[in-house]
């Protein structure tokens, strides 16, 4: 497996370096806030937690020695309100917060307590800073995706299946920015001849009922938008694109080792170690608002091949060649 260096600095800040020696104040405990928009016994939501950790003690920080995580799940959007209220009450001096909607909830709590975001893909939009090199507020953090990477799934799912010419676009406009990657997917779609369906669920039974009747119609195909509701019930997505035979390109490498055909994305562990440094010289005496947004500049293709031979189709040596992860 080959893997790329991934993230770029916008604007001239540095990354902080571990202190090798600690003075006696430094031993004073520290308290972190998380909040994750995955349920408590979802995996993916312990891995980001574990490379979170691992980033803080590689500079110097230990759970119980000189931090306290209060770690907090939210396995639907509506119980992110009350989680938000909880972790604020507990007076963090910083908060981890995972997604859009965990970050939204957490504003409506507090305009002081720093806020270092994972997984969100349009800041500015969402209303969490003015700029990404000069947040002015609050809140900072590691972008998961640009818009343009909409443009650039389409353009996979079409050379991998170059038979689709609908594709439908899913997502739960409350979880996710549709409209974000949908304008921007829309601007390219032309220009490989697919005619995208918008499809805007809020559920697993709704996932399952909206890909049927999309597949009734041939040459199909769909992007699953990065959205903690997909995530959720990945298994039910991964089942019915299988059953119905639609091609698709995730968001995440987790979709395809349970079974996807291809995935695009940057890599969300190192988010999370990478917000680390900014919870870092947060707890050091630094300003969100000088700490510039941090955007994804490299990603990372996982094709399955069992996947690719159920569906009927041939992997262009192209793919095959450019992908860091292979699943045989």
């Amino acid at each position: 497996m080959r893997r790329r260096k991934f993230l770029g600095l916008v604007g001239s800040a540095s990354i902080a370096s571990p202190i090798s020696a600690w003075g006696q104040a430094a031993e004073r405990v520290r308290n972190i806030g998380v909040l994750l928009a995955v349920p408590r016994d979802d995996l993916e939501g312990a891995t980001r937690i574990a490379a979170f950790r691992r980033g803080l003690e590689e500079l110097g920080w230990i759970v119980d020695r000189n931090i306290r995580l209060h770690v907090r799940f939210a396995a639907s959007s509506d119980q992110a309100p009350a989680l938000a209220k909880e972790i604020v009450g507990l007076r963090p001096e910083v908060v981890m917060a995972h997604t859009t909607g965990m970050v939204e909830a957490l504003r409506n709590e507090t305009s002081d307590i720093p806020i270092v975001f994972i997984n969100v893909s349009d800041p500015i939009g969402s209303g969490f800073v003015t700029h990404l090199a000069r947040p002015n507020s609050n809140v900072t953090g590691f972008m998961l995706y640009d818009a343009s990477i909409a443009g650039k799934w389409l353009s996979m799912l079409k050379e991998i299946a170059p038979h689709v010419t609908r594709v439908a676009f899913v997502g739960n406009p409350k979880t996710t920015p549709f409209d974000y990657y949908w304008r921007m997917a829309e601007s390219l779609a032309s220009a490989l001849a697919i005619k995208l369906v918008p499809l805007r669920i809020e559920s697993a039974t709704e996932i399952v009922s909206a890909l049927e009747a999309f597949a009734q119609s041939p040459n199909g195909g769909f992007l699953p938008l990065p959205d903690p509701t997909m995530s959720k019930h990945r298994e039910v997505i991964i089942d019915t694109a299988a059953r119905l035979r639609l091609p698709a390109v995730y968001t995440g490498r987790y979709y395809v080792v349970a079974g996807g055909l291809l995935s695009y994305e940057t890599d969300r562990n190192e988010l999370s170690r990478q917000a680390a440094t900014y919870v870092d010289r947060i707890l050091r005496g630094e300003k969100p608002v000088n700490l510039p947004v941090q955007v994804p500049v490299n990603y990372k293709t996982t094709l399955n091949l069992r996947t690719a031979k159920a569906l009927g189709l041939t992997v262009p040596p192209g793919l095959l060649v450019s992908a860091d992860d292979v699943i045989e």
